[in-house]
């Protein structure tokens, strides 16, 4: 996406030389002859960077950068035709990125530009990383369900496809988001994310689309929407099954055009975005209640995908307790090992907050209990009654036919593995001296294929 620079200057001649050098670039330009003019455009437009005069008519450059700062993450430059050390200094504290005298050097202008849009990108980017961590942002397991899921977003991700994504509460929807995201074409920008059922109906269409000063009671400035803030991105609409019918019918026909006004505004507004929604509702249903519009769900679903729930991919349990046991190390709860007992329980309890409630029991256990290890007479005290599952049971040869090759296979190597482990009562070097595979080799596969001996 081109960089956008707002040039705000009371002096045309000026405006027009920085506009022409900056198209020469590669640059977008818009100019302003005065501090509230620029400000305005500001509020309407995407910009990637400021130049900004000092002295001019009604507010001063040194107030609008000021303002700047305390409303837009921006970087600012400032330029001036009898500028001071003093001057210089009170801009730089008061956020300037650099200040250039006239008359200009087109070349440091140039040069100066280049490197505050890269100043920007780099703090977008390290402000994402500081937000995530990579094994707090990937889809941990090797179970087929897993497996399968991934498969779909690696085909998915790089396109601009609009995807539908659905599963139950605590399944890690928004995680799936944020992975398509991730290897997107759309990738150096963050993405924007809304909770639909968070915001009451009479705020969606302000959250969504913004509004200007003055268009109702407490709005005080003008405000970009979710909708513009995303222009180049994605916008990722949660619980989007929670959302009204009247807030769906204005939703509907903004991602049909991908136009809309701001609420008190007349001026139509184009964007640029790619809508990830997700649910954990079964929307055919709502349909059919009447309370989710079906052009709606069909606009979306252009890509359905089904996010497991934990007990149809128990096998992960494990490498997801590692991850997790890990994150909380990092963060200063100690490190402590699960034993194989404390893991087959945890694999024999029915999750029904999935993958959530589990990490949501291992942060308890690592908290609250003593030692070095997590026993399963630990983890029975904090389950307390909950449900268990029984083991899985091996499948039939008939049934057989019903899996694919790649699942059939993980079965057969699943069930063996832990038959031959048992003969020797989970001792890994005998098993693997026995069926002739290396020591290191079987404890990986026991690892991958999370067999837990009993």
């Amino acid at each position: 996406m081109t960089n956008t620079i707002l040039i705000i200057d009371d002096e045309s001649a000026i405006c027009e030389a920085l506009s022409g050098i900056l198209a020469d670039e590669g640059f977008a330009s818009l100019t302003a002859s005065s501090a509230e003019e620029g400000l305005h455009v500001l509020e309407e437009k995407d910009i990637s960077l400021i130049l900004l005069d000092i002295w001019m008519p009604g507010m001063d450059g040194l107030e609008a950068l000021r303002l700047i700062k305390k409303r837009f993450d921006l970087p600012v430059i400032m330029i001036s035709g009898h500028g001071t050390i003093e001057t210089a200094v009170q801009a730089t504290r008061n956020g300037a990125y650099d200040f250039l005298e006239k008359p200009l050097s087109y070349d440091k202008v140039i040069l100066s530009v280049n490197k505050g849009i890269q100043l920007a990108r780099l703090k977008r980017e390290n402000r994402l990383l500081r937000e995530s961590s990579p094994s707090e942002n990937s889809i941990t397991g090797n179970s087929p369900a897993v497996l399968r899921l991934r498969e779909q977003i690696e085909r998915v991700a790089p396109t601009d496809a609009w995807v539908l994504i659905r599963g139950g509460h605590g399944t890690g929807k928004e995680l799936v988001a944020q992975t398509i995201h991730r290897y997107s074409a759309r990738c150096k920008q963050p993405m924007i994310a809304v909770n639909c059922a968070a915001i009451p109906e009479e705020l969606i269409e302000s959250e969504l689309f913004g509004h200007v000063k003055g268009s109702f009671t407490g709005a005080t400035e003008n405000k970009k929407g979710k909708f513009d803030q995303a222009n180049g991105s994605t916008l990722f609409l949660d619980e989007i099954g929670d959302m009204s019918l009247k807030s769906q019918a204005k939703v509907l026909r903004i991602l049909q055009e991908q136009k809309f006004e701001r609420v008190g505004g007349s001026r139509t507004i184009e964007v640029d975005v790619r809508v990830l929604a997700a649910t954990n509702k079964d929307l055919d249903e709502e349909i059919d209640k009447g309370t989710f519009r079906a052009d709606l769900f069909y606009r979306l679903n252009v890509v359905p995908i089904m996010v497991p729930d934990l007990l149809d991919r128990r096998e992960d349990i494990p490498l997801l307790v590692e991850d997790f046991s890990n994150q909380f190390s990092r963060k200063g709860l100690g490190r402590k090992k699960f034993t194989d007992e404390a893991l087959y329980l945890l694999q024999r309890h029915s999750w029904p907050g999935n993958v959530r409630e589990l990490r949501n029991l291992v942060e308890r256990l690592v908290i609250m209990t003593g030692g070095d290890h997590i026993e399963a007479a630990d983890v029975a005290l904090f389950l307390g009654n909950a449900p268990l599952q029984p083991p899985p049971a091996p499948v039939a040869d008939s049934d057989y036919r019903l899996l694919s090759f790649k699942e059939a296979r993980r079965q057969f190597e699943s069930e063996y593995l832990l038959a031959r482990l048992r003969e020797n009562d989970g001792n890994v070097s005998k098993t693997a001296e026995q069926i002739g595979m290396e020591r290191s080799h079987l404890h990986k596969k026991v690892k991958a294929l999370g067999i837990v001996v009993k």
